[in-house]
């Protein structure tokens, strides 16, 4: 899978020039979609069957800042999956240094109630899982 890039944007900055901390988890996101894109199952597709997969926990760990115009790059990892949930980690570089380490953990839901992707999606279910077991 490619890593992901992000161009730090001057709204992004707070005051003192330094990336908003909260700009991170927007990151996470954005890696995250552009990540199942490529892996041939984007939010799209997953989207139109009506399943859903809302965030249940996030958390970032910040190593270093990062300023307007750095260019972050954002590796996705799948860490951890079962049949109704799955769970990413993301390292941020910008200039190969470790800018910050994210975790993220979703469901999966249709008409409101918690799904198995296993047997409601099983194609995603079996790339996640192949992906996991590499």
């Amino acid at each position: 899978m490619n890593t992901y890039q992000h161009e730090v944007k001057y709204y992004e900055c707070d005051r003192m020039g330094i990336t908003h901390h909260s700009n991170y988890v927007r990151f996470m996101e954005e890696a995250r979609v552009d990540w199942l894109d490529q892996l041939g199952c984007g939010f799209d597709k997953i989207e139109a069957e009506n399943v859903f997969s809302p965030v249940v926990s996030v958390s970032c760990e910040y190593k270093s800042p990062t300023t307007f115009k750095d260019i972050i790059d954002i590796e996705v990892k799948i860490s951890k999956m079962s049949e109704m949930k799955f769970e990413f980690d993301y390292t941020m570089r910008s200039n190969d240094k470790l800018v910050c380490l994210g975790h993220s953990v979703h469901c999966f839901i249709e008409n409101g109630r918690p799904v198995a992707i296993s047997k409601r999606l099983p194609e995603l279910y079996n790339s996640l899982t192949a992906l996991l077991s590499k």
